[in-house]
């Protein structure tokens, strides 16, 4: 009777500190890292096990309490907190007694493992998610502010066309949306639940599996057991390191298309001056260096570095290997891709682009040339490379002779026209009017009567900034719903877990 007054009273203590944990867990969420999904687990494990008679229910009340004490003092300032089933284990067998490892019917470290590696990585997931959206927003909005910009857009490093410099910005949001993309596609297969494969082929417990996914906010299970922690547990950084990669090589195309402006005396971008934005060099009292394109450039390159991490590590081992799945390092590796696009939220912020200085830069090269050849086919019926030769030797002419577009003289486009066509069934008098010559060289016109759907000509840029921020809002939306999901879950197994604390049969002499 002692013994029984003892393990009571031991139960009610426990009781009482896992309500207290409750409370301290309220005020001060604890981090989702291993430990708190191992605790997640065992809580679960408890309450199935207990409904579904795999677990003493006349013993379960103290073995729940029992979990609960080892949370709460690992949640405790400074407290430490283990990672591994095997370090796990032993905290509990001290809280409620050898009986605890009752709990470990059909369960292995393997499948507990996988399971808040995929929990992890599926958090870390949607931190990524969140800030790609937030540099995005930053991306669209500024190209709905620049969508009439006429700015040099450029290939192989040689201005070719104008360009609205919203157009440009909106082709770079729809990269990220697609990374975007990749990151549901990716949350889909990750957010499914190993638990109750135990190591290889299952176990002879009947353990409800879809119980357990659904109280630790998994849509889905690993359907097949060898797959759930032998072959998917490694495929998941392999594929997330992929996401990061493209983020991160996305981030550095931009932080360089930025960067060769300032190797122009008159840049028609730069980056606003203060703010940890650009620093003055130690020796040139002129120079103006932009350090905030530096780190990000940095950034990105840690990010794909980091990336690479999973598929050297997955590389030439055999199947369920630890090598690739270190939590620590695959979060380092989503954190320096989050890290890249933070840094490139504040270059789109920080920059100042000037666009009367795009356009003199465009008045002063021949980016609108081919606008002559599209002309003289679309108008005139001309075979494109008849035009295209045309055109190419007015630039000729004109750069030989420091002649800019606008300054070009119409009877030398009729000379050079005739010479050009002279053998040509077509004719060697210039069909355009020295009028509409000039039109066709201006490159706010060119901009402006775009007719090809995705264009840069205003009703194209409407259409495409709206449907971007729909894009957006769908994704924020996402998001938000993955998030209370998993919050809704967790809450609904906290709400179980502690009415099988509190059903402890309570001490009468007290």
């Amino acid at each position: 009777m002692r013994h029984l007054l003892s393990t009571l009273g031991a139960a009610l203590a426990l009781s009482l500190g896992a309500q207290a944990a409750s409370a301290q867990q309220a005020q001060s969420p604890a981090p989702r890292d291993p430990f708190f999904w191992l605790g997640e687990i065992n809580k679960a494990t408890a309450v199935i096990n207990t409904d579904e008679g795999l677990l003493d229910k006349s013993m379960a009340p103290r073995l729940a309490a029992g979990v609960a004490k080892v949370i709460a003092d690992g949640n405790e300032p400074g407290a430490k907190r283990p990672s591994s089933v095997i370090t796990f284990e032993p905290l509990l067998i001290k809280a409620a007694g050898e009986d605890v490892t009752l709990l470990h019917a059909g369960r292995s470290s393997q499948d507990m493992h996988a399971t808040y590696r995929s929990a992890i990585l599926r958090d870390k997931l949607l931190e990524l998610a969140d800030q790609l959206n937030a540099t995005s927003t930053t991306l669209v909005e500024l190209a709905a502010k620049h969508a009439g910009t006429i700015v040099p857009n450029y290939t192989n490093g040689v201005a070719a066309q104008p360009n609205s410099y919203g157009h440009y910005l909106l082709g770079q949001a729809a990269g990220l949306a697609r990374d975007a993309q990749r990151i549901r596609e990716a949350y889909a297969r990750i957010d499914r639940s190993p638990m109750g494969t135990t190591v290889l082929n299952g176990t002879s417990w009947p353990l409800d599996r879809k119980r357990m996914a659904q109280y630790l906010g998994f849509e889905a299970l690993v359907d097949n057991a060898y797959d759930a922690s032998q072959i998917s547990s490694m495929d998941q950084p392999v594929e997330v390191g992929s996401i990061v990669t493209s983020i991160a090589l996305r981030t550095g195309n931009f932080v360089e298309d930025v960067m060769t402006q300032y190797a122009q005396p008159r840049p028609w971008i730069l980056l606003e001056e203060g703010g940890g934005n650009t620093y003055v060099s130690s020796a040139m009292p002129q120079k103006r260096n932009p350090g905030l394109l530096n780190d990000t450039r940095s950034d990105a390159s840690t990010a794909v570095t980091l990336a690479m991490g999973p598929v050297i590590q997955t590389h030439n081992i055999t199947p369920g290997m630890s090598d690739p799945k270190d939590v620590k390092q695959n979060s380092a590796m989503v954190d320096a891709g989050i890290s890249a696009l933070k840094r490139w939220n504040r270059v789109l912020k920080a920059m100042v682009i000037n666009p009367d200085r795009a356009l003199e830069e465009l008045n002063s090269d021949w980016t609108a040339s081919q606008e002559l050849a599209d002309v003289l086919m679309r108008k005139y019926k001309l075979p494109f490379r008849d035009g295209h030769h045309f055109a190419s030797e007015v630039v000729s002419y004109a750069k030989a002779n420091n002649i800019k577009p606008l300054d070009f003289p119409y009877e030398q486009a009729r000379r050079i026209y005739a010479d050009a066509m002279k053998d040509s069934k077509y004719g060697a008098d210039l069909p355009m009017s020295e009028a509409e010559f000039r039109s066709t060289l201006d490159p706010v016109a060119i901009v402006k009567n775009r007719a090809t759907s995705g264009g840069p000509q205003p009703a194209e840029m409407d259409r495409m900034i709206k449907e971007a921020r729909a894009r957006l809002a769908s994704q924020d939306a996402w998001i938000k719903a993955r998030r209370a999901h998993i919050r809704d879950s967790l809450a609904e197994l906290d709400k179980q877990f502690d009415a099988l604390v509190a059903s402890a049969p309570k001490d009468k002499s007290q």
